[in-house]
């Protein structure tokens, strides 16, 4: 099987390497400093007990390998979906699928626009990576995959899966992912955001009270949002969730956090954002997912967060006035 990987960062660079054990892999990108790195020296993948690997990953040309490819793996920021997709478009085989893991809403719809409902397909991912230089990355914790199936894709995506599991991936598939995406968005949308603009470790965000409450506070908005959509969440209570999570992956650095610190697209639109424009839809009240929407893109605007605390109202103010106390000292 021929698998194209887009996504340079962190997740892309783990799944390349890991699926490079049992199917040919081609990586592909933007971040050019961070390919030809990987295409000279190799990717060097770390993981948590200290063990080390070198993968020699061969790195993909957009404009030489149309029609060839099996599977384009989309693992790159939602900012960046749609280029992926026309990428995919580009090189896939007439029955090849676009499967997209990365984190949110909104980014099958952008894959079926392209390539086709039945070239596409929708998954999620609890594996962790972070990158720690160029052409290496660090495989922080193992996790589960999720891939949602359809009649025109079961076949395919029974093959795909059998390759993730011989890379050591454990993979399931599903005919209802629905409950599961937005089980995961409720922590994306607590963790993410906060342990950027605070440019913490996930653990960080249990040892201090308001910062929990506030973690917890957007992972019930999120579940609130989901509930008027007529969706069940994989678990009872989303604040116990999100709290298991931060504590579970505790010296994870968040995707968002990475991003926030290397001046990188982010997340934000397709996590926080997507929740804000579904509430907005069904008339659900989510101050907590507004101001971290708004605050992050404050920082990427202007790098400095702290500056749009002030349009901010009411008890919310006061907690993001706390959390500036807090990321300063």
């Amino acid at each position: 099987m021929r698998i194209a990987v887009i996504g340079s960062g962190a997740m892309g660079t783990m799944f390349a390497a890991r699926l490079s054990k049992a199917a040919s892999v081609s990586l592909f990108g933007t971040w050019k400093e961070q390919l030809s790195t990987i295409e000279e020296y190799g990717l060097v993948l770390t993981d948590h007990s200290g063990g080390e690997d070198k993968y020699e990953l061969a790195v993909g040309d957009y404009s030489s390998n149309e029609g060839s490819y099996h599977v384009a793996l989309i693992l790159v920021k939602g900012s960046q979906t749609e280029r992926a997709a026309a990428a995919a478009k580009n090189i896939l085989s007439q029955d090849g699928l676009a499967l997209t893991l990365q984190n949110g809403l909104g980014h099958v719809e952008i894959l079926e626009a392209s390539v086709g409902p039945d070239r596409s397909a929708l998954g999620i991912t609890s594996e962790g990576a972070m990158i720690m230089g160029l052409g290496r990355t660090h495989h922080s914790g193992a996790g589960v995959t999720y891939v949602g199936t359809t009649p025109s894709t079961e076949e395919r995506l029974s093959q795909i899966a059998a390759v993730f599991r011989n890379s050591g991936f454990e993979t399931h598939l599903s005919q209802d992912l629905d409950g599961l995406v937005w089980g995961k968005l409720v922590v994306n949308a607590g963790i993410n955001p906060l342990t950027a603009l605070l440019q913490v470790r996930n653990g960080f965000l249990t040892t201090d009270k308001v910062v929990q409450d506030l973690m917890c506070r957007a992972a019930e908005e999120t579940r609130a949002v989901a509930e008027a959509k007529g969706i069940k969440l994989p678990y009872e209570s989303a604040s116990t969730r999100i709290v298991e999570v931060a504590i579970a992956t505790a010296e994870n650095r968040s995707s968002m956090a990475q991003d926030i610190a290397r001046g990188a697209p982010t997340e934000i639109d397709s996590i926080n954002g997507q929740i804000v424009r579904n509430a907005d839809h069904l008339n659900v009240d989510v101050p907590v997912n507004r101001a971290l929407l708004h605050l992050i893109k404050h920082q990427i605007s202007t790098g400095d967060w702290r500056s749009a605390i002030s349009s901010l109202s009411g008890e919310i103010k006061g907690h993001f006035e706390y959390l500036a106390l807090i990321g300063n000292s």
